[in-house]
């Protein structure tokens, strides 16, 4: 459940009819260098021209990599990931089940019918790692009834770490409604009060499994209300106290919040935590109060000390990109759209995924002093 985004707009329309969910009914896919131009889809010019100002940055100044601590699931672990010691990415959040219409463009009072889907924009991020042949995981809960459980399976089914998950037998699954109208408009309907993705506590933190995290990546809806919110208050201290990477993609939902003055604060009440910050231009809109976001210096005041990277995604124009010394865009890849719901969270998986492997982009921008 995110915008569409510069790389994602191919992914997009690679998964099967995703509705809000990057996974629906979709076998793990290949995104290799053989089916993309130049260095492949997600080794797009924008990666390329990180590490080549990285390296740049490294001769200038002869920065010597304090290090961040290298994390990763040993061999011994089990619960349906990948056996091979690879860098961890640990999503933080809600999932839950997307019903979304059999046929396109209606309203929801309008359509015949609906199919489930699995959703929920960090566990959408989790999923689109692994099928890019990465390490992670997924911390949330979901309700001890036959939605949660098959959740569950799917994070198995797609490599997904999913220890930290928790269910809750005193609230169910959450649910929403989603569809693309003929005029290009969304359209959401949820169905959380509260739902057990709501109720998780931070005495049911997996640390063991935050801790192991190079990058622990969350959005904003866990924020809405307690006692999700202090648990993921928790778990951003727990790994930002062992020195993971805090990847924050606001993902505005505002029908979820109690008004929009209360999601403008909470969206920034962590703000300035982050280490990548992935915003579209709408939620940077909604944000500066209206401010234009095309506009580079409206851009650079959400910059804050903390921060090392700032991604603007565009839908089908591309992104913008922005560091403490440098800025630029990358067009977005043509192709046919079949639908555009959850391309940003693909985007997301692909930064993340190539993040973590690459050492080089780590220790010369996400070095913590």
């Amino acid at each position: 459940m995110a915008m569409a985004a510069a790389v994602s707009a191919s992914s997009a329309s690679t998964f099967n009819r995703a509705g809000s969910s990057v996974f629906l009914e979709g076998k793990p896919i290949n995104l290799s260098n053989s089916q993309f131009p130049s260095k492949g889809l997600y080794r797009s010019s924008f990666l390329r021209m990180l590490e080549i100002k990285a390296q740049h940055k490294r001769n200038t100044f002869e920065r010597s990599a304090s290090g961040l601590i290298v994390k990763a699931l040993s061999e011994d672990d089990k619960n349906g990931k990948p056996s091979e010691v690879s860098p961890l990415v640990v999503c933080f959040g809600e999932l839950l089940i997307d019903f979304v219409p059999t046929v396109n463009g209606v309203s929801l009072a309008d359509a015949p019918a609906f199919k489930k889907a699995p959703g929920g924009a960090p566990a959408n991020v989790a999923v689109g790692i692994a099928r890019l042949g990465g390490s992670s995981a997924f911390v949330g809960k979901v309700g001890e009834d036959e939605f949660g459980r098959m959740l569950v399976d799917i994070l198995k089914e797609n490599n997904v770490e999913h220890r930290g998950m928790r269910f809750d037998s005193g609230a169910r699954t959450a649910l929403a409604f989603v569809t693309l109208k003929a005029d290009g408009e969304r359209e959401f309907m949820f169905f959380r009060n509260p739902s057990a993705d709501m109720l998780l506590t931070e005495s049911e933190l997996d640390v063991d499994l935050i801790q192991k995290a190079k990058i622990f990546h969350y959005g904003s809806i866990s924020l809405i209300a307690d006692p999700c919110r202090s648990a993921h208050l928790a778990a951003m201290r727990i790994a930002r106290d062992t020195g993971s990477i805090l990847s924050y993609d606001p993902n505005l939902r505002l029908p979820l919040w109690p008004s929009a003055s209360e999601a403008r604060e909470g969206i920034l009440s962590i703000w300035d935590q982050a280490d990548l910050i992935k915003v579209s231009e709408e939620e940077i809109e909604f944000l500066t109060g209206g401010a234009d976001p095309f506009d580079d210096t409206v851009v650079r005041n959400l910059f804050h000390p903390n921060l090392k990277l700032l991604l603007v995604t565009e839908g089908q124009q591309g992104c913008r990109y922005y560091t403490k010394d440098f800025n630029g865009r990358v067009d977005g890849v043509a192709v046919q759209a079949v639908d555009t719901t959850g391309a940003g969270d693909a985007f997301v998986s692909g930064i993340l995924s190539q993040l973590a492997k690459d050492q080089n982009l780590l220790q010369v921008w996400f070095n913590h002093k």
